[in-house]
């Protein structure tokens, strides 16, 4: 343990993640099984953003969205994922205190995020069938700017919340997170010094954004579900319901992970069961949202060879 005498207290320098298990065996199935998810996640999260980039048939909000949310996978995976491979391979996998503090903050930017990015795509579906007419006002470029705009807006102050909590806490003691990377309550309970305030200010702030951002999503498909009811057409109900199934499995995939880390009562699982629900949370989450939006849509695929028969054949 790195201490460093600051008067009458000792100051943690750094912590020890303690990780996901303590057998060797395990950890190296789990480095080559977290190694190629990651590797999976980069290139499958940048290949959507080149091919948005790239084809004109998707400049369209809905995949400037997707692209923007592509980006945040990358970011948060980034974040979390490549310490987390360090861990299996080291006896004793260290982090500064100032290293914590920016994975910490980069974490929650970057999952916050992608929550506003899921409620800015569930109004765009909401609008795309509810009203079609008005889709191209309503979804104009300036709108998805601004939407944008509110979303990395909202994941810099909750990150900001978190971060500034974070670094008002004094630890004195134990530096051992029992964690495979710094997240805020298991850090909070090392801490020495009253965590009343800064426990409470980035929970009321995390809880905000997800109660406004499942609002969002909630109200939008309510509408759209009605809208679906009122179509005679049975194939014209399951043709407009598809185009919102991938959306919808990113969102319950996300959004219930999330529930069951931060909003089920702590006492209801055990600490490894938290663990293991992170993993998919941080990790997996982030590999899947491009495997969900590309195989269930005719217009990436159909732009992704495109591009390839443009390459080979050129």
């Amino acid at each position: 343990m790195d201490l460093l005498m600051a008067g009458n207290h000792t100051t943690v320098t750094e912590f020890i993640l303690l990780g996901l298990t303590d057998d060797p065996v395990l950890r190296v199935i789990l480095f080559m099984i977290i190694l190629c998810i990651y590797l999976v996640t980069i290139s499958g999260n940048l290949t959507i953003i080149i091919l948005i980039r790239l084809s004109s048939q998707l400049h369209h909000p809905m995949y400037l969205l997707l692209s923007n949310l592509a980006f945040a996978d990358i970011g948060f995976s980034f974040s979390i994922t490549p310490n987390m491979l360090v861990n299996f391979l080291v006896e004793t996998n260290t982090i500064s205190y100032l290293g914590c503090g920016i994975q910490l903050g980069s974490g929650v930017f970057f999952g916050t995020a992608e929550c506003f990015l899921l409620a800015a795509m569930a109004y765009d579906r909401f609008v795309a069938v509810c009203n079609p007419l008005l889709y191209s006002t309503k979804m104009s470029t300036q709108v998805c700017v601004q939407l944008l705009v509110v979303t990395y807006t909202g994941g810099f102050i909750n990150a900001s919340s978190f971060t500034l909590s974070f670094f008002s806490l004094l630890f004195c003691g134990p530096n051992r997170v029992n964690h495979f990377f710094c997240d805020f309550t298991p850090l909070v309970k090392l801490s020495c010094s009253d965590v009343s305030v800064p426990a409470i200010v980035p929970s009321f702030s995390a809880g905000s954004i997800i109660v406004v951002t499942v609002f969002v999503i909630a109200i939008s498909y309510i509408y759209i579900l009605i809208t679906i009811l009122k179509m005679r057409s049975s194939e014209g109900r399951h043709k407009t319901f598809s185009t919102c199934t991938s959306h919808l499995t990113a969102v319950t995939l996300y959004f219930g992970t999330i529930f069951f880390i931060y909003v089920m009562p702590k006492s209801s699982y055990s600490t490894d069961q938290n663990k293991v629900v992170s993993v998919f949370y941080t990790v997996v989450i982030p590999m899947l949202n491009p495997l969900i939006y590309s195989l269930r849509n005719k217009e990436i695929k159909g732009a992704l060879k495109r591009e390839l028969s443009r390459k080979i054949f050129s």
